[in-house]
């Protein structure tokens, strides 16, 4: 159940209802018609445009549009008022027994209270993380990868069909790098002294790595040339990483349905193959690129290369897929993974890239618009940069060095849950401040603590209530005499329970599983402010000294939890039983 869309569904049957008497044109487009909770709470329960967004169709004022659908809202039971507001903005007061039914909503439908078929089981693919594969994932990497599962199961609880993908990227020369840094790591483990030169990756996270290497193949690549041991190191460097990634997203809960791999489109055909459809659609050309201004990119060069007509689909340059002595640049072979998921049938696609990338976007955007002839869109979220702060001092971070806070690091000193929840207390676009003391503080300034403490006391109520003899099992609760429930704060915490399906679909609609965490602060703050005022107004409390009355307050409480607990599972967040 959707309130809002309920509503909505009635402004619009009572505009079809005036057109047919005449006080509206007929065939007036109502898609923008909106029904949406008033900036200012005061102004009453819910909002609507109707009469702005159709005045200037229908050649009429606003306000006359207002005060005649008005009157025929008011005619709605559901309706207590409807009051026109401004130019012509239609305010609504809702009647207590709709939001009394909310409780009986949720309590009916459980965790799945706010699912819908918004997807329309549309086949998405989410590709996040995809870090290199040369050493273990760092707190930056964290951010990546808590959006993008959130993302992916923010679709999943509205319906779409979706596949959580990581792109190992082992087909550049990074990860020859990581072959030889494990090398030095296998020469030590023979008793050698090295030196890590020449960029290769001196972290301690490879010593472990050079031993089974050791033990692997024993002493036959002591001495030996890069010819003769290269291969086999990288491969089986890639390997170990690539195992130590997959546990680490395993600690934070993140668990991929594919692992692609970059070199398995080299000497596959599989890069030829994107560009051959490209070219048959005349988007590949030879030519030479004009000099960009400024810093010149990696893969420009003042000679002739083939390019990607790129400019046909919204980019602002046409870019290189191959040079001039005719090795592939960095976006070949992206194409042909994006190539690869158009093939698959996916009928979106959303790409989780750090801040780095967002010179990428727009050459994305237009290969896959090239590939799929404009039928798959592509959405790129790109994450800002973390900074994590321990004792009110800055960790600094570089892989090279050696000296990267990872995110077992995160997960080990805060735990998996809070590491998730506080990731997505801010918009992935925005930069945050990850203070590790702040996030296991016991307050309200702590958004995972606060969320998580409403819906332990509301365990701690049904446990109360078990031990004083009342049952509080959801079926007996959903048929409690909800019409109890008629002060301001418990209506006023059913009104926002009315608001999470349409929240889901508006996160669902942006790509922003942010807001699922800002809303359950939300919810959670008009919970502890009803479980306040019972501190003043014993009649507020959830037990009472009758099991009747008792029910129909726990209904509301354990309401408020079932919505909790969906909305952190959407997150990857357990609720929390108790709080110690």
């Amino acid at each position: 159940m959707n309130l809002f869309a309920d509503i909505r569904a009635l402004v619009l049957t009572n505009l079809a209802a005036m057109a047919e008497a005449g006080e509206l044109p007929a065939d007036l487009a109502t898609h923008n018609v909106t029904v949406e909770p008033p900036r200012d709470t005061a102004h009453g329960d819910m909002a609507t445009n109707a009469a702005m967004v159709l005045a200037k169709p229908a050649k009429m004022k606003p306000r006359d549009i207002a005060e005649v659908l008005a009157k025929r809202l008011a005619e709605d039971d559901r309706i207590t008022s409807a009051e026109v507001a401004g130019p012509g903005f239609l305010n609504l007061r809702l009647a207590p027994s709709v939001w009394q039914g909310v409780v009986g909503d949720v309590l009916a439908a459980g965790t799945d209270y706010g699912r819908s078929d918004l997807g329309a089981g549309l086949k998405v693919n989410v590709e996040y993380v995809s870090a290199n594969p040369t050493g273990p994932l760092h707190v930056g990497h964290t951010r990546g990868a808590v959006f993008g599962d959130a993302l992916a199961s923010l679709l999943d609880f509205a319906g779409h069909d979706v596949t959580r993908e990581y792109y190992i990227n082992d087909g550049g020369a990074q990860v020859d790098v990581l072959a030889r840094s494990v090398y030095l790591r296998y020469l030590e483990a023979h008793g050698q002294k090295v030196a890590f030169e020449d960029g290769t990756y001196p972290g301690d996270y490879l010593i472990g790595v050079g031993e089974a290497l050791k033990n692997k193949v024993g002493d036959a690549f002591v001495g030996k040339g890069e010819q003769f041991w290269l291969a086999e190191v990288r491969e089986f460097a890639t390997e170990a990483m690539m195992d130590l990634i997959r546990d680490d997203l395993a600690a934070l809960g993140v668990e991929m349905d594919v692992f692609y791999s970059e070199k398995s489109l080299y000497g596959t055909g599989r890069i030829e193959a994107a560009l051959d459809d490209l070219r048959g659609k005349g988007l590949i050309y030879e030519g030479v690129l004009e000099p960009p201004k400024g810093k010149k990119p990696e893969d420009w060069e003042p000679r002739e290369q083939t390019l990607f007509k790129s400019t046909d689909h919204g980019d602002d340059v046409d870019r290189p897929v191959m040079k001039s002595d005719g090795s592939w640049t960095y976006f070949a072979p992206d194409i042909a993974y994006h190539y690869d998921k158009v093939q698959r049938g996916f009928d979106a696609l959303i790409d989780v890239f750090g801040a780095d990338h967002g010179g990428y976007v727009k050459r994305m955007k237009a290969a896959v618009s090239a590939l799929s002839d404009g039928k798959v869109p592509l959405d790129v979220k790109l994450t800002q940069l973390v900074k994590l702060f321990k004792d009110g001092q800055e960790f600094k971070m570089s892989k090279r060095a050696g000296t990267f806070v990872t995110l077992r690091d995160v997960v080990d000193e805060v735990g998996p849950d809070v590491t998730r929840f506080m990731m997505l207390t801010r918009k992935n676009d925005a930069m945050f401040d990850f203070d590790l003391d702040a996030a296991l503080e016991q307050s309200k300034e702590n958004p995972v603590f606060y969320v998580q403490y409403a819906h332990a006391r509301v365990k701690s109520v049904l446990r109360k209530a078990v031990e004083a003899g009342v049952a509080v099992d959801d079926a007996t609760l959903a048929a409690a005499d909800l019409s109890k429930l008629d002060h301001e704060a418990e209506l006023a915490l059913a009104a926002k329970l009315a608001e999470w399906p349409r929240l889901v679909e508006t996160a669902v609609r942006t790509n922003e599983p942010h807001r699922i965490a800002f809303y359950l602060y939300d919810l959670a703050g008009v919970f502890h402010g009803l479980w306040n005022r019972g501190n003043e107004l014993p009649e507020l409390r959830f037990l009472q000294d009758d099991a009747a009355t008792s029910q129909s307050k726990i209904a509301l409480a354990r309401a408020s939890a079932v919505v909790i607990a969906a909305g952190l599972g959407i997150l990857g967040v357990k609720p929390a039983e108790e709080l110690r």
